[in-house]
């Protein structure tokens, strides 16, 4: 499928009706197990040496084949689809950090993200930094060390729409030998694909916009298939021996795919974040209207921003498409099908008039998902980011009047509309 369009590979990558007793829609294989064919076919899949399914906790047709399809469309070499974007992020950073160490993050990410680095991975004895060196190439370079597992970014951030430079970070990380990982979710791999742009690791929540309706939790973890980073030196857990492997270690069975393969087998497998297979089936297909929904969000979401940045309601606005936007260059060279359908801004009025004015709010849906082919608005330090600290919310530059739009596929106009009687009922125009 590498020759293939982006808009092909949505509907047709990663299955084949002549598998599936020629059936167009990839069947629901609602089943917990699978038999085995005879005693030595049990134990060949047992030990990895045959490929098959045994148990859809750690694998299901249907499941494997939405994690091809959104592997194919991120031009990814490896990819395993799990139970929600939480869980690809903590199997990701477990899997690179197992037994300690540090994971420079980006102070520009998901408030339930930071919320696992203060109070989860702490746990586990990974320490997570949260740097504003990754803005600066030269700064990034002095605070990677020997104890550093890898940099975690957002590609398009949440909630401020803050577009990264990861070909200069991945060019940085490279240099020491560690792993970039991008949580692409709020871009998808139409607007951008970190993975071409030298990124390591690439994870999603599948519930946001690459699926695009708000009726699923999942998850994704993809990566390039170079092994080469991961030294022994840096990563052992990769070429320690496990004993179900039959004393080999996951660097011995999968030389291509260790990665994830130890992702699955240890993470997947013993703490369970399991993705059913109806849900893979509805992510496959919202799939297939990808481009179509991002495309249309994206220009909704810059004519709200362009309203917004002219409303005497509003502080300041951040999209991609205005050219007040802090990343504009980086923008405009390399979000060239859109700038997303996130947007933030903040109200110009009292908490008591904010809430008003989310309260009288009539089309947009107020609650904290994002992507959605309804429109979505949220006050997100009191909710999606609410566990910041004052320190973490001043690094993040959320201002405490920040307020999130995840634009939808209805009229922009209607829209636009929705919000001047809002502001006008908050007392605010």
């Amino acid at each position: 499928m590498a020759d293939l369009r982006f808009d092909t590979k949505k509907i047709k990558a990663g299955y084949s009706p002549l598998d599936n007793n020629l059936a167009i829609s990839p069947p629901i294989y609602q089943t917990a197990a699978y038999d085995f064919k005879n005693t030595e076919h049990a134990q060949n899949l047992f030990t990895y040496k045959e490929a098959g399914y045994l148990y859809t906790r750690v694998g299901n047709p249907t499941v494997n084949y939405f994690a091809e399809r959104v592997k194919a469309l991120d031009g990814a070499k490896n990819a395993v689809a799990v139970g929600s974007g939480m869980a690809a992020i903590s199997y990701t950073l477990l899997n690179l950090a197992v037994g300690g160490g540090t994971i420079l993050a980006s102070p520009y990410v998901y408030g339930g993200t930071i919320d696992a680095f203060d109070r989860l991975f702490p746990e586990f004895g990974i320490n997570i930094k949260l740097t504003e060196a990754i803005l600066d190439p030269a700064k990034l370079d002095a605070e990677i060390t020997d104890d550093v597992k890898a940099i975690y970014v957002e590609s398009i951030s949440n909630p401020n729409a803050y577009l990264l430079d990861i070909d200069a970070i991945s060019e940085v990380a490279h240099k020491h030998g560690v792993p970039v990982v991008v949580d692409n979710t709020l871009a998808t791999p139409y607007l951008y694909r970190p993975l071409e742009h030298g990124a390591d690791i690439v994870v999603y929540s599948a519930t946001k916009a690459l699926t695009g309706h708000g009726n699923i939790i999942a998850g994704l973890i993809l990566d390039n298939g170079d092994m080469s980073l991961y030294t022994k030196e840096r990563y052992p857990q990769f070429y320690k021996p496990i004993v179900m492997l039959g004393g080999k270690a996951p660097a011995d069975i999968f030389p291509d795919n260790f990665f994830i393969f130890r992702a699955i087998l240890v993470y997947l497998n013993l703490l369970g974040a399991a993705l059913s297979p109806q849900d893979a089936y509805l992510g496959i297909i919202g799939l297939e209207t990808l481009s179509e929904r991002v495309a249309k969000q994206s220009r909704n979401a810059a004519k709200i921003a362009a309203y917004l940045e002219s409303s005497p309601a509003v502080e300041w606005v951040r999209h991609p498409s205005l050219a007040s936007y802090k990343f504009k260059e980086l923008a405009d060279k390399h979000l060239t099908n859109g700038g997303g359908g996130v947007l933030s801004f903040g109200i110009k009025g009292t908490p008591e008039q904010e809430a008003e004015f989310l309260n009288n709010i009539k089309l947009f849906h107020y609650h904290v998902n994002l992507g959605d082919a309804r429109s979505l608005i949220v006050d997100s330090p009191n909710t999606t980011h609410s566990e910041l600290t004052e320190d973490e919310f001043k690094l993040a530059e959320i201002p405490r009047n920040l307020i999130r739009i995840s634009a939808g596929l209805e009229d922009a106009d209607d829209l636009i509309e929705d919000l001047e009687q809002a502001f006008k009922a908050a007392g605010l125009l």
